[in-house]
């Protein structure tokens, strides 16, 4: 070997190891993550808390049909300083109710029972009547599916990470390519001149 190709030969090594630190994070995220969107149910059931009956929400003691008012006297708790976008009727998990919606995400008041729901991106949060947080769900699909995409969890850095990730990936197999020939490339290339030359007797 040539003190030329010994000197590549150390460059392509070390680059290969940086390179396999850099992306072994995002190696294991897109792994776990890829096994879930195959396996979703399963998953689920696993990392998923127990469901929760809010329909025994109208039967709590403190349970009263609200107006527009009292439901935006609810929503003003929460995000105080972010104006609502849009405020609408909608029905909710079986509920006729009010929907708040805001930069962060949403508040959601029953207007049956006053019992409502904040919910953002990721997880949502619901209280009873008297304030009460009664069931807090995360949104696994999305979490994991975000990981997945982008590598992240939020718009941070958009897809920025996820971008770096692949083309970190593209060099690190091709250095780890170049890294397995390089010592194996003249026995490769004669092997492949003797067979082509017995062929060609």
């Amino acid at each position: 070997m040539t003190i030329q190709a010994a000197s590549l030969l150390r460059f392509l090594r070390t680059v290969h190891g940086w390179l396999g630190i850099i992306v072994l994070p995002w190696i294991m995220i897109i792994g776990l993550t890829g096994f879930y969107l195959n396996h979703s149910r399963t998953i689920l059931s696993w990392i998923s808390g127990p469901d929760f009956a809010e329909a025994t929400l109208l039967e709590h003691p403190d349970a009263a049909a609200i107006d527009l008012h009292a439901a935006s006297l609810v929503a003003a708790r929460y995000w105080p300083e972010e104006i609502p976008r849009e405020v609408k009727e909608v029905t909710y998990h079986g509920f006729a109710a009010y929907r708040f919606k805001k930069p962060s995400g949403y508040v959601i008041v029953s207007r049956d029972s006053g019992h409502y729901y904040l919910k953002t991106h990721y997880q949502r949060y619901t209280y009873a009547p008297d304030d009460t947080l009664v069931h807090h769900k995360y949104y696994w699909s999305t979490i994991l599916g975000e990981l997945h995409v982008r590598g992240w969890i939020g718009d941070m850095f958009g897809r920025l990470l996820a971008g770096i990730t692949a083309i970190s990936m593209v060099m690190f197999a091709a250095s780890g390519f170049f890294l397995w020939w390089m010592p194996r490339s003249k026995r490769i290339k004669r092997l492949f001149g003797l067979s082509s030359g017995r062929r060609a007797t």
